[in-house]
């Protein structure tokens, strides 16, 4: 899928006002895309987000609905997947887009303040001190926020609750 598709899946669900931006690594090569409303509720970002909310989705569409209500939305740090075989040297493509990704949180109201979290290690280690060089208002302060499978989603909500206290 090309940028622009994942982009429009994304303004299908975008809040009348922005509260919170989450930025995650990319869409996965397995299709299983945040904003795509005919996935499963478990996928595990989706899951992770939901359960952050408070929010007990029937299906992904309510779920998304219920994201974007609460004013929040998500950004891919790179709309090319990198999870695939080999990692696809993932940190260098993420800094390849990294000019893309502050044209798309500026287009967000970023630049005026809206505060920013960063979810996934490398996510954490490579943008929290760029994106607050740049401006941007990411509340991370070098706290690492694990992608919320393989073990990691009790510390994904724990560290997640610490950085970001109070979900609208």
């Amino acid at each position: 899928m090309e940028r622009s598709a994942y982009l429009a899946l994304r303004q299908t669900y975008m809040p009348a006002a922005i509260r919170l931006l989450v930025i995650a690594e990319s869409p996965p090569e397995s299709g299983l895309y945040f904003y795509e409303p005919s996935g499963r509720p478990s996928e595990p970002l989706f899951a992770a987000m939901m359960k952050q909310l408070g929010v007990q989705a029937a299906n992904k569409q309510e779920g998304l609905k219920a994201f974007r209500d609460r004013g929040l939305v998500l950004v891919d740090a790179t709309y090319t997947p990198v999870n695939g075989p080999g990692g696809r040297n993932r940190n260098a493509v993420i800094l390849a887009d990294y000019p893309y990704l502050v044209e798309d949180l500026r287009g967000l109201g970023a630049a005026d303040g809206l505060p920013i979290v960063l979810i996934k290690k490398n996510i954490c280690e490579l943008l929290d001190r760029r994106l607050t060089a740049d401006g941007f208002n990411v509340l991370n302060r070098g706290r690492i926020i694990p992608f919320p499978s393989t073990g990691q989603q009790v510390k994904f909500h724990r560290q997640f609750r610490e950085v970001v206290p109070l979900l609208p």
